[in-house]
């Protein structure tokens, strides 16, 4: 892509407007807590004081709006928290430009290195930084300083306080996670009715994952309801693969295929109707005609062999699904008797009462977790825990987080790293933009530097498109707040008054798109800095300048130092494969030494292929967007390249699918085509990073010899189509 149309393309993105579901009481909320701290400091403090614990308030009021699993509460406290200290640090060395300049170069710096910890984490980080330039031009001493820095966290404090007072739709982001998931299932077997080999997006399950580890305190308090149906939806999706493919299951066409569209479509709507409960936390409403569907009692006389039982265990896990959706009590689970959808399955304890799994639903199909991507590290399977499901995945506390950070930090302060050169951009341009702000004669420098801080990011599509956002955004809220300011001369309060106002548009439309946000922040600023007398004289024209001489500088110092993706992208198809290969060698190896369908090895080798998964197809929707070339592999290649991929993980899980019980008779040759594709795929993956063309020769003998000494067609199937993934891995390669 050519750098004007990447320009163009990045300046499209950064100015576009989404419709997205308002959360117009969230949006209250947190206005409401903007309002109760400026009032107040208004009341006892002044001015001065009011601007700065308003700028508290309103930054944790936006870390409860971050993409986040842990406590809102929690968040607005780290935000408030670390905006205090790093407000007192600026005001100490404030007066002292050599200080000053020293302290905002290690700001910035370790602002850009805590991104290695996550999003969330790096816009809190980046905002205290360009909050920081503001607010150290408030207070005149060092008392001063510190009322003003415990102001700030005071604001924290009241916005973190009104999340607790004032729930709204509490665990409503974990809902909406595992009710996307459970959705995205009922697609899937949707889409499976017209495409047998659909494929499927594996992002609402890794979001459900992540949403799935709390926090001990969060632990005691999760509903019941959204603890087990994750890893029943990561079960179904090989059992919904199993049943349409047509090289393992039913044939293309004929009676078999027909009532394999019926079941197909019958999960669909349960698995929308447990979505709807889960989402909304109520009972289930089961579409009566999609259970008749289920329970029809001549399904074995059409369906045959693994068919059949891909069928009666689609059954039981769907009614496992129902089952663990249903609100609980602490007594019981609160699902009525009599649900269970497939014929003679009972609830898991032989009682025959409930919709969980029971010895007929457990034949000849084992439940195995999903082979698609999530963004965690490899982990062992969950623990069981109480009411027979999996026991909660941890997430550290904040405390006990901080040493993870740190590490994770230090593990970025090398060459090559993303992050590292994001840190240093961001350090460097902040210092520029702060000096060019101090000799112009502008006054009132901060905006260049705040505007540079707050558009960066460690890629180059969402720094330019935010750089285009926040000079467009800015443009119209400078324009029309300072117009306001000058025309009706408000006073403290209407200017306070204002201030919320706009702050409550913020959070409202935050979600939207960043250019509209940031109209609401421009004018906000403006507002609030009005309220103190601070900024009046400055023109429109000069606070626009300044915001357009810091987007300027961001998008150059990413043009001059850049972290391109593109370059990496054989690495990252490398590790997929690596990862893939691992993965596939672990779901043989069980056939040769039979574990049962819990097998810790499988479990973690399943989450490292999603981790690489992710990986990669976060790399090449970043480097769509670069301009700059390909360098032995273009795009149609990669687009090739991960197709065959994902057709290499859905074959291994068409195997782990059917993974035999502990104690069921091993088959020997399985650990030779376990090591033959362990082998196989780590030289495959030494040369796709050095840019050459892997062979399959040593797989391809060891899959002739698989066909003659295996006798089950699943097995011999399955085994081919890994080959036969792979082929294609090599002939998209090839055309690179």
């Amino acid at each position: 892509m050519s750098w004007l149309r990447a320009l163009r393309e990045t300046a499209r993105s950064g100015l576009t407007v989404e419709r997205r579901r308002l959360a117009p009481a969230v949006a209250a909320r947190g206005a409401l807590g903007l309002a109760l701290v400026i009032g107040f400091s208004l009341a006892l403090f002044g001015p001065a004081v009011a601007a700065s614990s308003a700028f508290g308030a309103f930054q944790a009021a936006i870390a409860t709006f971050q993409r986040s699993w842990r406590p809102r509460p929690t968040l607005a406290l780290a935000s408030g928290g670390s905006l205090a200290v790093s407000t007192f640090l600026g005001y100490l060395t404030g007066a002292h430009t050599v200080l000053f300049l020293a302290l905002l170069l290690l700001w910035t710096f370790l602002s850009g290195l805590v991104w290695a910890a996550g999003p969330t984490a790096g816009i809190i980080a980046s905002s205290n930084v360009a909050i920081m330039l503001v607010t150290i031009t408030l207070p005149t001493s060092v008392a001063t300083a510190a009322g003003h820095a415990a102001m700030i966290f005071a604001g924290g404090v009241v916005q973190a306080a009104l999340v607790v007072l004032l729930p709204v739709r509490p665990w409503g982001a974990q809902r909406d996670a595992l009710a996307d998931a459970l959705a995205a299932e009922a697609d899937y077997a949707r889409r499976l009715r017209h495409d047998p080999v659909a494929p499927f997006d594996p992002v609402p399950l890794m979001t459900a994952r992540s949403a799935a580890a709390v926090t001990p305190r969060q632990a005691r308090r999760r509903p019941a309801e959204l603890h087990g149906p994750r890893r029943l939806a990561e079960r179904i999706r090989p059992v919904l693969a199993s049943l349409a493919d047509p090289a393992v299951g039913a044939p293309a066409e004929g009676p078999q295929r027909d009532r394999v569209r019926e079941l197909l479509a019958a999960a669909g709507e349960i698995l929308d109707a447990a979505a709807r409960a889960i989402r909304h936390g109520e009972p289930v409403r089961l579409p009566p005609a999609a259970v008749a569907a289920l329970r029809t009692p001549d399904t074995g006389s059409i369906l045959t062999d693994r068919s059949h039982r891909a069928a009666l265990r689609l059954a039981a896990l769907l009614g496992d699904v129902v089952e663990t959706a249903e609100p609980r009590t602490e007594t019981g689970s609160g699902a009525e008797p009599g649900t269970g959808m497939g014929p003679g399955t009972g609830s898991g304890t032989g009682t025959g009462t409930g919709s969980g799994v029971g010895t007929e639903g457990r034949a000849g199909a084992s439940s195995a977790p999903s082979s698609e991507a999530a963004p965690e590290p490899p982990e062992p399977a969950d623990p069981p825990g109480p009411l027979g499901l999996p026991a909660p995945r941890t997430r550290p506390t904040l405390l006990r987080l901080a040493p993870l950070v740190l590490a994770q930090m230090r593990a970025e302060v090398r060459p090559g790293s993303a992050i590292l050169r994001h840190a240093i951009r961001v350090s460097a341009v902040t210092a520029a933009g702060y000096l060019l702000g101090l000799v112009l004669p502008f006054g009132h420098g901060y905006w260049a530097p705040m505007a540079s801080v707050m558009v960066m990011r460690p890629d180059f599509s969402q720094t330019y498109s935010r750089s285009v956002a926040r000079f467009g955004g800015t443009l119209v809220g400078v324009a029309l707040a300072s117009g306001v300011v000058q025309t009706a001369h408000p006073g403290t309060y209407l200017s306070a008054g204002l201030a919320v106002l706009c702050a409550f548009g913020m959070y409202l439309l935050m979600r939207t798109g960043y250019a509209v946000s940031q109209v609401c922040v421009a004018a906000y600023v403006v507002f609030l800095l009005g309220m103190e007398g601070s900024g009046v004289t400055q023109t429109v024209r000069d606070r626009v300048l300044l915001t357009l001489l810091g987007g300027l500088l961001a998008m150059l110092s990413y043009a001059l130092y850049p972290a391109w993706e593109t370059p990496r992208l054989r690495g990252r198809l490398a590790d997929w494969l690596a990862a893939s290969g691992r993965y596939a060698a672990a779901v043989a190896a069980r056939y040769a030494a039979p574990a049962g369908p819990g097998s810790p090895d499988v479990r973690e080798a399943l989450l490292s292929a999603r981790a690489a998964r992710v990986a990669w197809h976060d790399a090449l929707g970043r480097a769509v967007h670069e301009p700059v070339r390909h360098r032995g592999l273009s795009h149609a290649a990669a687009e090739d390249a991960g197709h065959a991929l994902a057709e290499f993980g859905r074959a291994a899980m068409l195997l782990e699918a059917h993974l035999p019980e502990r104690g069921a008779p091993p088959l020997p040759a399985a650990a030779g085509l376990a090591e033959v594709l362990r082998e196989a795929t780590e030289r495959g993956a030494k040369a796709v990073r050095e840019r050459g063309e892997p062979v399959w020769d040593d797989l391809r003998e060891t899959v002739a010899a698989w066909d003659t000494e295996v006798t089950d067609p699943l097995l011999r199937k399955a085994a081919r189509l890994l080959l036969d993934a792979l082929d294609e891995l090599s002939a998209a390669l090839a055309d690179a």
